[in-house]
């Protein structure tokens, strides 16, 4: 399964090469308008604290409207400007709690961790390393948050989180490679500018995941006696390995050619 994740990850991409670009490029703009929202710390901090808070929200509804595109992409399809405006109409609520769960994240491992190791002793040491795995849990359920949205749209916010944590816990090998793997990415994207595969890409590979993983529910409720630990990918994957197909490096350069 984790080998048809890296390939339907990376011919995903490929196959949405531009839109990938265009996306990251509105990410990047988003990026500028917090990195001025620091900068204004040397003028004013309350308005830099301010500023950081809205740009972070402008990056979760950024964010909410290209999962909808990033959730089209993993399933062969095209979202387009409509499809990322629609994204955010229908996940402007999961785009607030999201927001609140980002600034909880960035106010964890930048200033209440630090502000524990300060002090210098086992307990604040011992706290400090809980609430760093706090961070790491919430981090790495987040990866699931949209693409589980745009699953199953009937769902709260708060349900989709709890579903999220449900997947990450009842999967966590393979969440935990799937956040190696969004490592890995992110320092790639760094030796491109972040156009790609950056964070729409990380994105892509967190809907290809949610997607594959989904196979593995809908089999188990249709077999509840069946052995979790022992499924059958090949059968279950068959359809999207037939979608995927088999590509050579000639194929992708030229898919006009045979």
């Amino acid at each position: 399964m984790i080998g048809f994740f890296i390939k339907k990850a990376f011919f995903d991409g490929w196959d949405n090469l531009i839109g990938i670009v265009v996306h990251n490029l509105g990410f990047l703009l988003v990026m500028l308008a917090f990195m001025g929202s620091l900068s204004l710390g040397e003028v004013n901090m309350a308005l830099s604290i301010l500023a950081i808070i809205l740009s972070l929200g402008l990056f979760s509804f950024f964010f909410a409207g290209s999962a909808f595109s990033t959730y089209a992409y993993s399933r062969y399809e095209r979202g387009g400007f409509e499809g990322f405006k629609r994204g955010i109409r229908e996940s402007w609520r999961h785009a607030l709690l999201f927001w609140a769960l980002l600034l909880l994240d960035i106010s964890l491992i930048l200033l209440v961790i630090p502000f524990y190791l300060s002090y210098g002793t086992i307990v604040g040491t011992v706290l400090s390393v809980v609430l760093f795995w706090v961070f790491a849990g919430l981090s790495m359920a987040l990866m699931y948050f949209f693409p589980l949205f745009y699953h199953m749209r009937g769902d709260t916010p708060l349900k989709t989180l709890k579903k999220s944590f449900i997947i990450l816990i009842d999967n966590l090998w393979f969440s935990l490679f799937q956040a190696v793997y969004q490592i890995i990415t992110l320092a790639l994207s760094l030796f491109l500018a972040g156009l790609a595969p950056g964070v729409t890409g990380m994105m892509l590979a967190s809907s290809d995941a949610t997607k594959l993983l989904m196979y593995k529910y809908d089999y188990l409720e249709e077999n509840p006696e069946a052995d979790k630990r022992h499924l059958p990918w090949d059968e279950l994957l068959y359809e999207e390995q037939e979608s995927v197909g088999h590509r050579s490096l000639r194929n992708m350069i030229f898919p006009w050619k045979d």
